[in-house]
């Protein structure tokens, strides 16, 4: 074989090499994004579970507040509902969810009794935890999100995607409302 050849088969191996680099960053970035996803769902879950429990302890003291419980309830309901992965309506209706949480600790300074209560501490305590979980979850998914699309964007990964065809995610953003202090009137 003459030197010409041998150069040209070098290039086609390297070309081939630094595609199937560009191919695994991508599959790797796209395998971090779902598994940040599924870390907020673990967290999700941990919050649907203590919601039940956090609404029943209320129920006793707050009897009145039927109104309030049955918009955590609901919210939670639509938020466990929603299944279509890392998409604009899962982050919605966790927001509704975090606002409903919020107006229930505020219940808590109207009743004195409630506020003192073992099993309403704990469970607030948890919930508190849980809620930081989830925040923290949130930023590593949405750091993972910036990688990865920031990779599908760049050059020479974008030419190598267009022929890939994978997709950006979605950022898991906070909704308008969500930002607002929660207010409670009695």
């Amino acid at each position: 074989m003459n030197a010409t050849l041998w150069i040209i088969l070098i290039v086609i191996v390297l070309l081939a090499l630094w595609i199937i680099a560009m191919y695994n960053g991508l599959i790797r970035g796209k395998n971090r994004t779902d598994e940040a996803w599924s870390d907020i769902n673990v967290q999700l879950k941990r919050r649907y579970d203590l919601i039940p429990n956090l609404v029943e302890t209320v129920k006793g003291y707050a009897v009145h507040e039927k109104t309030t419980l049955e918009n955590v309830i609901n919210a939670r309901n639509r938020a466990m509902s929603v299944t279509d992965g890392a998409s604009g309506a899962k982050g919605e209706a966790e927001n509704m969810l975090s606002g409903a949480l919020k107006s229930v600790f505020a219940l808590a300074e109207a009743y004195p009794d409630l506020k003192a209560n073992q099993n309403f501490l704990e469970l607030q305590r948890e919930l508190t935890d849980t809620e930081d979980k989830i925040m923290a979850s949130r930023r590593f998914y949405n750091g993972n999100v910036r990688d990865f699309n920031t990779s599908l964007q760049v050059f020479p990964t974008n030419v190598i995607n267009g022929l890939l065809k994978f997709k950006a995610y979605e950022f898991f953003q906070i909704a308008e409302d969500e930002k607002a202090p929660v207010q409670v009137k009695f």
